[in-house]
């Protein structure tokens, strides 16, 4: 289950052998007031962790440990001052990677920006938006809050829903959702699809009336300082942008939209999201109590230690690329890599037991906290393996795709889809980019360095 959180984020909600407890009052140190200021410039505000409340030598032992388990950028946050750098930051904070599923929280924070706009309704059908005649009455009757909460009623299996787009074949995504099989009433239960969220992509940019990316680059990314040429998000063969994952991104703009999440929704005078929609996005829906709109909520939750304060919040993304949010410790930590989790049980239990890394990281950053009471625990008791592979695949999805089998949208194969032409797969790919990340000196291939 651990994929399913990872490279398309868990559904498995993992149950830790840690106790929770929580220090006793600890010596204040002097000067811990400092508060930083967002910035849309490329350097973020710095502070000394002392300037606010944390030990240098226990942040720095945390981070250590980080990089000893695949850690590629870590950027620890406190009131909003970069306070704890991965020791590897030089070298890969402004290269473009894929931060797997955490495309899906950028995709509700567009929604936020969408709904705020009075673009985009969120309890309203997905009729209201779809082109006449595109898809039947049952998927056409899902709504944008479905979409946001994964409670569509999609069957789910996720390789197969995902290895389409790695390859690339996908002939246009958002179509394909509207001929999986509904499972069950939409707004019914949670089941953690990857089209669900391509098809909300493709609504949101039918609301908007305008490509998705240039939405989002006008409305999101351009306020935060992050250029179009910084990124690659990928799209299908019909020009689609996917909503599940693909999105390649440096770590170092990455920081900053956790930053506008951490400060609910403001980028210094400026509000680009409201405060209301994020509270939505950060409540537990009534169909799982650990996701909100397309963001994980609570401690014990997916890979989120049982330890952590209630408030907790996160996006996650395959191998472990997170933004952990923690507002009553005024904590923010982002980082990104490719898993770096120990266990006993090998391949299975690297997939499923992803809660093993985040757990003994915050373990040691918690020790840091000089000017409050910060949780303490145990080191992690890893539970048995209770993981079932069959259930990442789902072969009616993966023939679907070549217009194959009762998944498929009539008239949409690999070769055209609803009469339009399509592009040749990985043609939209710049130079230098691959599935992880976007290297190279072409101009065509993103990157700040």
């Amino acid at each position: 289950m651990g994929l399913i959180r990872g490279f398309f984020a868990g559904t498995m909600v993992a149950t830790l052998g840690s106790a929770s407890l929580f220090a006793g009052p600890a010596t204040a140190a002097p000067d811990t007031s400092t508060t930083c200021a967002v910035t849309s410039a490329r350097e973020l505000e710095r502070a000394r962790p002392e300037q606010v409340g944390l030990d240098s030598a226990k942040v720095e032992a945390a981070l250590q440990f980080a990089a000893s388990r695949n850690r590629l950028n870590v950027q620890v946050f406190r009131h909003n001052c970069l306070v704890g750098e991965g020791l590897r930051n030089d070298e890969t904070g402004n290269v473009a990677w894929n931060i797997w599923s955490v495309t899906k929280s950028v995709v509700s924070l567009l929604a936020g920006i969408a709904s705020d706009q009075g673009k985009l309704v969120i309890d309203a059908p997905i009729d209201h938006y779809l082109p006449a005649g595109l898809g039947d009455a049952a998927h056409r009757s899902i709504t944008v809050e479905n979409l946001l909460t994964e409670t569509s009623g999609m069957k789910t299996g996720v390789l197969t829903e995902g290895v389409t787009a790695v390859i690339p074949v996908d002939p246009n995504s958002a179509v394909q959702a509207l001929a999986v099989e509904l499972t069950n009433p939409p707004g019914t239960t949670f089941s953690y699809s990857q089209r669900n969220v391509d098809l909300l992509s493709y609504v949101i940019e039918l609301a908007v009336g305008e490509p998705l990316q240039q939405f989002a680059q006008r409305e999101l990314f351009d306020p935060l300082g992050i250029e179009r040429g910084d990124y690659y998000w990928a799209r299908d063969r019909s020009g689609h942008t996917y909503g599940y994952a693909h999105l390649l991104l440096p770590p170092n703009d990455l920081a900053k939209l956790g930053l506008l999440v951490a400060n609910d929704g403001r980028w210094g005078d400026s509000r680009l999201l409201s405060s209301g929609y994020l509270r939505k996005a950060r409540t537990p829906s009534p169909q799982n109590s650990c996701y909100g709109y397309l963001f994980w909520v609570g401690a014990g939750c997916a890979e989120s230690p049982d330890f952590l304060p209630e408030d907790t919040f996160f996006m996650s993304g395959l191998g472990l690329q997170n933004i952990f949010f923690m507002p009553s410790l005024d904590l923010t930590v982002m980082w990104t890599g490719t898993f770096g989790n120990e266990t006993k049980y090998g391949p299975a239990g690297v997939i499923a037991h992803t809660e093993e890394l985040p757990h003994e990281f915050f373990r040691r950053l918690f020790t840091a906290f000089t000017d409050t009471k910060a949780p303490v625990a145990q080191p992690y008791v890893e539970p048995p393996v209770q993981f079932d592979p069959a259930t990442l695949v789902d072969r009616d999805i993966l023939l679907a795709v070549f217009g194959i089998g009762p998944g498929a949208y009539p008239g949409c194969t690999v070769f055209s889809c609803l009469n339009q032409p399509l592009a040749a797969p990985f043609a939209s790919i710049p130079p230098g980019c691959a599935i992880l990340a976007c290297v190279g000196d072409d101009p065509r291939t993103p990157g700040i360095r």
